[in-house]
């Protein structure tokens, strides 16, 4: 098939929706389709099936670009249309398709009324800006065939299919390499911004004051991070793919208080490389974090991330086992199916939790 991606999410900058979209259309196109990706342009080199649209800087979140216009007629043929987004380019792509007639699918990453509150100085403010776009996605996401989400919520009013990204359990394995052999150290990697929490983090260091805590990624809040690190923390700029399993290797325990993750990849990854991690008590980590892989603590409250982090510590797990269900080839084996069926008929297309996938409300789902 020749599978189109929509997404205003893509290199140069890095998240958990970029490295998506590049292992998805890797291994789809390792399975002989042709995947293209249509994206905002920035500081970034095509390569082949990459498509940029012509765009500008975004000035409510640095890094991010907006989009502005490409005509359909330049976009090659498709047989379906993939949306990563509900932003003008998965928009542009739900146009292309119903131009077309092509059978469409959307995948729920984000829940961007999260982010009007970083971007917004009055709260008030921001507070209706999210009233007034949850239902404008929630009419988007009933135009499309299928809505896949990784949990079996998503805080929509639609109907979907739980798809979890997954994770590349051949990339994401214990490494020889130890960068911390003689420290306890906890860590965390991801984007730096208000939804991520990472100032939580700085209060647990500050509790425990005996470990080292590593913190990598970019973000808009990063000078703010630096400023108010205690002296037991190292900030680090995102590291090269390559290098990451070496760091979840070499940490103890990985720690997060994000609340606004539709999956988590970093956790999952972390767990493959036999990393424990300690999670706020939020959703999806109450799907995905259990004493098979992690603590949970309740968000605020420091004694219990604490408590979390020692406990991580101090116990053994086969976290690696745990995270097995996400595997990517599982994912990609399903998302094919749904490519298949979408094709043939949407109204044969199972679009609930727990449909002939096999997939169940909680975090172990299964494939029949």
């Amino acid at each position: 098939m020749k599978i189109g991606f929509f997404t205003d999410s893509y290199f140069p900058e890095i998240d958990g929706v970029t490295y998506t979209i590049k292992l998805w259309r890797e291994e789809l196109e390792r399975k002989g389709h042709e995947v293209y990706v249509v994206y905002p342009d920035g500081d970034y080199e095509p390569g082949d099936r990459e498509i940029p649209v012509q765009s500008l800087p975004n000035p409510f979140y640095a890094g991010y670009r907006i989009p502005l216009f490409r005509r359909p007629s330049t976009l090659p043929d498709l047989d379906v249309v993939h949306c990563h987004g509900p932003a003008p380019v998965g928009i542009l792509g739900r146009y292309y398709a119903k131009k077309h007639d092509l059978p469409t699918i959307y995948t729920h990453h984000t829940p961007i009324e999260e982010y009007f509150h970083q971007s917004v100085k009055l709260e008030s403010v921001a507070n209706a800006l999210s009233k007034l776009y949850v239902p404008l996605e929630n009419a988007f996401l009933e135009s499309f065939d299928i809505v896949t989400a990784s949990t079996g919520r998503i805080e929509r009013d639609v109907e979907h299919v739980q798809l979890p990204v997954g994770i590349d359990m051949e990339f994401f394995q214990p490494t020889a390499a130890d960068w911390y052999p003689d420290r306890t150290v906890i860590g965390y990697s991801g984007r730096l911004s208000m939804e991520k929490n990472v100032s939580e983090i700085l209060r647990a260091a500050e509790e425990l004051s005996d470990y080292d805590f590593v913190i990598v990624g970019e973000g808009p809040y990063r000078n703010s991070l630096e400023r108010d690190a205690p002296d037991n923390v190292e900030l680090r700029p995102f590291l090269p793919r390559e290098e990451l399993p070496i760091f979840y290797s070499s940490i103890d325990t990985f720690v997060t208080a994000s609340t606004a993750d539709t999956l988590g990849l970093s956790t999952l990854e972390a767990n493959a490389c036999r990393t424990p991690v300690a999670a706020a008590d939020a959703a999806p980590f109450d799907q995905t974090i259990d004493a098979d892989n992690g603590e949970r603590f309740a968000y605020g409250d420091l004694e219990a991330m604490t408590a979390a982090i020692e406990t991580c510590l101090e116990t053994d797990r086969d976290t690696r086992t745990a995270v097995d269900q996400y595997d990517i080839q599982r994912t990609l084996e399903h998302l094919e199916h749904l490519y298949q069926s979408v094709q043939t008929s949407a109204d044969e297309v199972p679009t609930t939790a727990d449909d002939e996938f096999g997939f169940s409300d909680d975090s172990h789902w299964s494939f029949k």
